[in-house]
């Protein structure tokens, strides 16, 4: 197979990584092998400071940690491919404020804030509102939990539906009035942006370029944050379970003799 038009887009969270933790020595390595073969790059959903600190753990400081992680891949999309970046150049950069304004951001944080000081699980910590470039990002239990409190909020949701409960309460409350879409992003929170902005938003930026576009990811069921991009007709989708089965697929796609 000729991969010298092939470019394979991963997930971060759950595909290349463990939810919010370092890439290991062994993913690390093999991507750098990957790369000998074909373009690869990097989809989170996650700002690029987040993906920086997962992709680059040996890095010094935050500053060394992005450079290094958008000259070592070959495109990094951060938000959804909000911002974009390509052979470690900057090509692309939305904003939400820019779309919606001011006004109508700040009805639906006062809506989500309300929302959540009305429900009740078994732990709530801080930092439930993000705003990003081009997100806005909601977590019922607050992103300054433990890593434990994750899992374990992680396991609370998938039986209560805490997180799918509240995407149905903010499409009740705004209907299409503020042109959002809503995606389970990663396990503890909600990614909340315009219509049109989900992963697929990456594909401008290489459709045109790769015959072949593969994507790994992990959250593909409808409403997860990789549902949108794993399942576009432009690309070769592969819904995986954890990094060792990324691993295990790439070591069948690419490296079987």
């Amino acid at each position: 197979m000729d991969l010298s038009k092939t470019i394979v887009l991963f997930d971060v969270d759950g595909t290349l990584t463990k939810s919010r933790l370092s890439v290991t020595e062994e993913m690390d390595s093999l991507l750098g092998e990957l790369k000998k073969k074909v373009k690869v790059g990097l989809v989170g959903g996650s700002d690029l400071g987040k993906i920086a600190e997962q992709m680059s753990p040996k890095a010094l400081d935050a500053e060394q940690a992005i450079y290094e992680v958008v000259n070592k891949y070959d495109y990094v999309f951060s938000e959804n491919g909000l911002i974009a970046y390509e052979a470690g150049k900057l090509v692309g950069k939305k904003s939400m404020l820019g779309v919606i304004g001011e006004e109508k951001c700040q009805r639906f944080i006062n809506f989500c804030l309300r929302y959540l000081g009305g429900i009740e699980i078994p732990v709530k910590r801080g930092n439930f509102i993000e705003f990003r470039t081009g997100m806005i990002n909601v977590c019922p239990i607050g992103r300054t939990c433990s890593q434990e409190e994750r899992l374990q909020f992680a396991a609370y949701d998938e039986q209560h539906k805490v997180r799918e409960t509240m995407v149905s309460a903010l499409k009740a409350e705004f209907g299409s009035e503020f042109g959002l879409q809503y995606s389970l992003g990663g396990q503890i929170s909600i990614d909340c942006f315009p219509v049109g902005w989900d992963k697929t938003f990456c594909l401008q930026y290489v459709e045109a370029k790769f015959d072949r576009i593969y994507f790994f990811g992990d959250r593909t069921f409808p409403g997860g944050n990789d549902y949108e991009l794993f399942a576009d007709p432009r690309t070769i989708g592969h819904s995986v379970t954890s990094p060792e089965h990324t691993q295990q697929l790439l070591q069948e796609l690419f490296f079987s003799s």
